[in-house]
């Protein structure tokens, strides 16, 4: 056997070697995966309520990840979160790792997009990578804000016309808590409605209606709403007429909800003032000024 012979040899050797090592590690990378899915216990979620449409897409994918990381989160990243879950109505739905995992899903999720364009088109895998997660990220972090932010204007929307409900069924001699009852039935459906029906479970579990209703104006984290709590566990304490305190409550926060229509009204044209410069008026000008420009291109010609 030649020198050739043997460096053909030992090159066939060297990726034989490298060819099973790469399929030892593969093995056992999906062994590990298959086994930390297996891991995963089925969630019971006979109390718990039915997860948004947003976060179904991603479920699977969102409890691996979230068995992963739930050892590892502070105790005080949890509560933060587990706030915010609070305000967006979700409190009974997931659980703070489970929101973080969420959006490292999404994020996963933009990253293999952007590989799979950046693969189609032939560019590099850096740019378009970072871009889809960041862009994943945005998305899933956006959600929970939008959602908050949503919860809380359809609720305000929606209080002035239920304290008018509550103050009909009170005067026509039903308690505080009938009333509530017949208007979380009868009420629109909504963020609002929800949380009476909560209040209303609340009730019916034990707890006192008054920190019930401490409850949902803690849950709500809304002004109005803790004052209009803290005005009826006032009344009640000192034994008033609610009636004529729900009316009041009801002007005051219809008042309210004027006054942020207005509010809204003024602000659309300074809103609209960056759309109409950067979008509208280019093309403006350039319909306007592309029959001029061609007209002195022809005189010039």
């Amino acid at each position: 056997m030649n020198l050739a012979q043997m460096l053909a040899l030992d090159e066939r050797t060297a990726i034989a070697a490298v060819a099973l090592l790469a399929g030892l590690g593969s093995a056992g990378i999906v062994t590990a995966l298959a086994r930390s899915v297996s891991a995963v216990q089925p969630e019971d979620r006979t109390w718990l309520d039915t997860p948004p449409r947003f976060l179904r897409l991603l479920w699977w994918p969102t409890r691996w990840i979230a068995h992963l990381i739930a050892p590892l989160l502070p105790a005080r990243l949890q509560g933060g979160l587990a706030v915010r879950l609070r305000l967006a109505g979700l409190d009974y739905t997931i659980s703070p790792a489970q929101l973080l995992a969420h959006r490292a899903a999404f994020g996963l999720c933009g990253l293999a997009i952007g590989l799979g364009f950046a693969g189609a088109w032939g560019l590099s895998a850096t740019i378009p990578g970072l871009a889809g997660a960041t862009a994943g990220l945005l998305i899933a972090w956006s959600w929970l804000d939008d959602r908050i932010r949503s919860r809380r204007r359809l609720m305000l929307k929606q209080l002035p016309f239920v304290l008018d409900l509550v103050t009909l069924c009170v005067e026509a001699g039903l308690n505080l808590t009938g009333a509530l009852q017949q208007a979380a039935a009868k009420g629109p459906a909504g963020p609002l409605g929800e949380e009476l029906h909560r209040v209303l479970r609340d009730v019916r579990a034990g707890k006192s209606r008054a920190d019930a209703l401490r409850g949902f104006a803690e849950r709500v984290g809304e002004p109005a709403i803790a004052n209009l709590v803290s005005t009826v566990i006032q009344a009640e304490n000192m034994g008033m007429s609610l009636g004529p305190m729900l009316r009041a409550q009801g002007e005051q926060r219809r008042a309210e909800r004027f006054a942020r229509a207005e509010k809204a009204a003024m602000e659309a044209p300074v809103k609209m003032l960056l759309p109409l410069i950067a979008c509208i008026f280019p093309c403006t000008f350039i319909v306007l000024g592309f029959p001029i420009a061609v007209k002195f291109m022809t005189m010039g010609l």
